[in-house]
């Protein structure tokens, strides 16, 4: 890859987090691993305190995104994303528990990039992980 992806996680589940994170990084991914718990503080980052716009050096992103989040949720924090023209270009994979036909169709409407359910079973749940991983950080080309 020719440049460094931070992968911002927005996960208010720490379990789902470290499994995540602890997966990632058995796969042989260093990348820089930017972990929030609700959306507000997510989008605090992503906006930065002087409202510019999170990058300033160039580094692309990879968003992992759930949707049921306290306060702000992951469908809302989806919408401001999109919407913001210095966001709408990196990619969001929603990965939730959410089965829901509705959830699956609003986020392909407001653009994600996926949608991957997360697997009750561990062993599946580490195969998912791997997968948006391997398609992600390895084969796909990020802005």
């Amino acid at each position: 890859m020719s440049q460094p992806v931070t992968i911002i996680m927005i996960e208010d589940d720490e379990g789902h987090a470290r499994l995540i994170e602890r997966n990632i990084r058995r796969s042989g991914v260093n990348n820089e691993i930017v972990p929030f718990s609700n959306g507000t503080a997510a989008v605090n980052y992503l906006f930065g305190s002087d409202g510019t716009g999170l990058d300033q050096k160039g580094r692309a992103l990879l968003i992992l995104l759930d949707l049921n989040l306290p306060g702000m949720d992951g469908r809302e924090l989806l919408r401001i994303i999109k919407a913001d023209e210095r966001l709408r270009h990196i990619p969001v994979v929603v990965v939730t528990g959410s089965e829901v036909d509705a959830d699956v169709l609003s986020s392909y409407q407001q653009h994600a990039n996926a949608y991957v359910k997360k697997p009750i079973a561990t062993k599946e749940f580490l195969e998912a992980v791997n997968s948006i991983e391997q398609f992600w950080l390895q084969i796909v080309r990020l802005p």
